[in-house]
C-alpha cells in the first residue's frame, strides 16, 4: 500500500519505528451454555481468576502501575458491577453474553460522562471485561503485545500495557483512548510514543504494516516511503544523542549558567521506584505519593505504612523525604473511604478535607510517619490546604500520635510539617499559614487559577502553568519563602518540562521535585539557564 499519513492527539512524547500490533476488540467467546446455576458460577469462578491475575500483575508492578490496577481490583471486587450480568443469567442469558452486555452498558455510561477522568475510567473496564470474558471461555490471558511494534487499535487496557515490554521500543497509536487516562499515565511515565483519538478504519489496516509513530507530532504513518523512513529514523538518532548527552548531567549536581545552585528532588509514587535511581543523581525526594498505599480490599496498618516509609527513609540516607499524606478524593476515589456523589469532586471532599473528616486512617497515617521518621529526615506534607484551620487541626491529630507512641514506649521523632500550595486561596494569603514548609502543586494549582480543568483537550491550552497569574502566585510563595526562611519547591508537571524552567527559577524557585526520568534533561537545562536574563 501507498504511504498512509494518520494524525490523533498526543498523549505521550517520542519517536518509535516497529511493525503494526492491531488490537482485537472485545467480542463474546463462545461456549456451551449449562443452566443458570452453572452459569452464575462460572461468572463468578471467572471474575474470582481475573482477581487472582490482576493481584499477581499488581505484585510486580511499579509507580503508577499499580495504582492502575489496585483500582481495577476494586472495581471488579464491587458486587455492584457484576449485579446485571448475574440477573441477566437468572432470567436465562449466558454468563458470556451477560457479562459483556453489562460491561458494554457501564462503559457507555462512563464515556457519556461530563468528567474527562470519569470518561477516561472506560479504559479500566474494558480491561476488565476482556479479563473476566476470557476467563469465562477459559481462554488463557493472552495481554502482552509483541516488544518493539507499534500497537495500533481501539483502545490499550492498563493491564496489556503493564504486561507488554517496552524496553526494547514500541508506540501506541488508539482511535479512542485518553490523553488523561491510565494508560497515557503510564506511557509518559516510561517514554512510550502515544496518540488517541486517531480517526481510521482498523479493519483496512494490513496486519504486516511498517509503522513510524511521533508522539510530538501526533502523527502516525503506515509503511512509510523511503525518504520518509530516512528523515524519521535521522530524527530518532538524533533525539538518542541529545538524551545520551543530557545523561552526563545526571549525577552532577545543578547549577545555572551563572552558578546559582538549585536542589533537584524526584517525585516517587511507590518505594520500589527508588531500586533504579542513584542517589547520587538527586537530593532527595520532594514528593511520595501514599496513594500506592491505599489500593487493596483494605486500608493499610499503621505496621505496613511504617515499614514502607522506613524504606524511603533508609534509601534516602539522610537527604529529605517530603512524604504526601493520602490525597484521595477527585479523579482518585479509594472504596469504602472517599465520599461517593459528590456534584464536583475535584471542589469537594478530598486532601486535607477528606484526611479531617475521616481521621482515624489519618492517625494512623501520622504515626507511622513520625516511626519512621527516626530512620531519616521525613517531612510530612498536607494536600489541599485551603484555611489555616486545617493545618492547625492535622498539627493537633500529630501531637496527639506522639503522645500515644511515647506513651507506648515506641521510637519515634517529630517529622516538620508542610503544606502542599495547590489552592488559589493559600497561594493568595501564604503568611496566613504557620507550615514548617510550602511546596507548590503547579497541576492542580493551575487548574484552579484559570478555571481550566488540566485533563480536558480541548482546554489544554488555557491550562497553562506559565500563565502570568500562576507565575505571579508562585512568585509570591517563593518570596514568602524566602522572607521567612522556609523551603519552598515545587512538585508538579511543570518542574520536569525543561521548557518552563527559565521562567520557573525567575519566581525565586530554587528547588524542584521531578520525575526520576527526567532528572538528566532538567538539569542540563538549568544549567544553560542565566537568572539575570531569566529574571528579564
Amino acid at each position: 500500500m501507498a504511504e498512509l499519513r494518520l494524525t490523533g492527539r498526543q498523549a505521550a512524547a517520542g519517536l518509535a519505528a516497529g511493525p503494526i500490533a492491531l488490537l482485537p476488540s472485545i467480542e463474546a467467546m463462545h461456549r456451551r451454555r449449562g443452566s443458570p446455576e452453572a452459569e452464575a458460577a462460572a461468572l463468578r469462578d471467572a471474575i474470582a481468576a481475573a482477581l487472582r491475575q490482576l493481584g499477581t500483575l499488581a505484585e510486580d508492578a511499579q509507580d503508577d502501575g499499580a495504582g492502575v490496577l489496585g483500582f481495577q481490583i476494586a472495581m471488579l471486587e464491587d458486587d455492584a458491577l457484576s449485579a446485571p450480568a448475574l440477573d441477566a443469567i437468572a432470567a436465562g442469558t449466558a454468563a458470556d453474553e451477560a457479562w459483556q452486555d453489562a460491561i458494554a452498558a457501564q462503559v457507555a455510561d462512563y464515556e457519556s460522562a461530563d468528567d474527562e477522568h470519569f470518561r477516561a475510567r472506560a479504559s479500566d473496564l474494558r480491561d476488565i471485561g476482556e479479563r473476566v470474558l476470557r476467563a469465562v471461555a477459559g481462554a488463557c490471558d493472552e495481554s502482552a503485545a509483541p516488544p518493539g511494534s507499534i500497537v495500533f487499535g481501539e483502545d490499550l487496557t492498563p493491564s496489556r500495557f503493564l504486561a507488554t515490554d517496552w524496553s526494547k521500543g514500541g508506540g501506541i497509536a488508539l482511535t479512542r483512548g485518553s490523553a488523561s487516562g491510565h494508560v497515557a499515565t503510564l506511557a509518559r511515565a516510561r517514554g512510550v510514543p502515544m496518540i488517541v483519538g486517531i480517526r481510521a478504519d482498523l479493519t483496512a489496516i494490513p496486519r504486516q504494516a511498517e509503522a513510524l509513530i511521533d508522539g510530538e507530532a501526533g502523527v502516525l504513518c503506515l509503511d512509510p516511503a523511503p525518504a520518509t523512513r530516512d528523515s524519521f529514523l535521522a530524527r530518532v538518532t538524533a533525539a538518542k544523542r541529545r538524551a545520551a548527552a543530557a545523561k552526563d548531567f545526571r549525577t552532577r549536581p545543578a547549577v545555572t549558567a551563572d552558578g546559582t545552585p538549585i536542589a533537584v528532588l524526584i517525585n516517587v509514587a511507590d518505594p520500589r521506584e527508588v531500586d533504579n535511581v542513584d542517589l547520587a543523581a538527586c537530593d532527595g525526594i520532594g514528593l511520595v505519593r501514599t496513594e500506592f498505599l491505599f489500593h487493596g480490599r483494605e486500608l493499610p496498618d499503621e505496621q505496613t505504612q511504617y515499614r514502607a516509609y522506613r524504606r524511603l527513609a533508609e534509601w534516602a540516607s539522610g537527604k529529605p523525604v517530603t512524604i504526601r499524606t493520602l490525597d484521595a478524593g477527585g479523579d482518585k476515589p479509594i472504596p469504602g473511604l472517599t465520599i461517593e456523589g459528590e456534584s464536583n469532586p475535584f471542589l469537594g471532599t478530598r486532601g486535607i478535607r477528606l484526611s479531617l473528616a475521616r481521621p482515624d486512617p489519618f492517625r494512623t497515617q501520622l504515626r507511622a510517619l513520625a516511626r519512621a521518621a527516626v530512620h531519616g529526615a521525613i517531612e510530612i506534607m498536607l494536600p489541599m490546604v485551603a484555611a489555616p484551620r486545617e493545618l492547625a487541626a492535622a498539627r493537633r491529630y500529630l501531637d496527639e500520635g506522639l503522645q500515644q507512641l511515647s506513651e507506648a514506649g515506641i521510637a519515634h521523632r517529630r517529622p516538620p510539617l508542610g503544606m502542599m500550595v495547590e489552592v488559589p486561596a493559600a497561594a493568595i494569603a501564604v503568611e496566613r499559614f504557620d507550615a514548617d514548609f510550602f511546596s507548590i502543586g503547579s497541576n492542580d494549582l493551575t487548574q484552579y487559577v484559570l478555571a481550566a480543568a488540566r485533563d480536558l483537550d480541548s482546554l489544554a491550552e488555557l491550562s497553562d502553568p506559565m500563565d502570568p497569574a500562576v507565575l505571579r502566585l508562585m512568585a509570591r510563595v517563593a518570596g514568602h519563602g524566602a522572607q521567612t526562611g522556609r523551603k519552598v519547591s515545587l512538585c508538579g508537571d511543570a518542574a520536569g518540562e525543561p521548557k518552563h524552567l527559565a521562567a520557573l527559577l525567575a519566581t525565586g524557585l530554587r528547588t524542584l521535585s521531578v520525575a526520576p526520568s527526567a532528572l538528566a534533561r532538567t538539569k542540563e537545562a538549568i544549567a544553560g539557564i542565566e537568572l539575570d536574563r531569566a529574571a528579564t
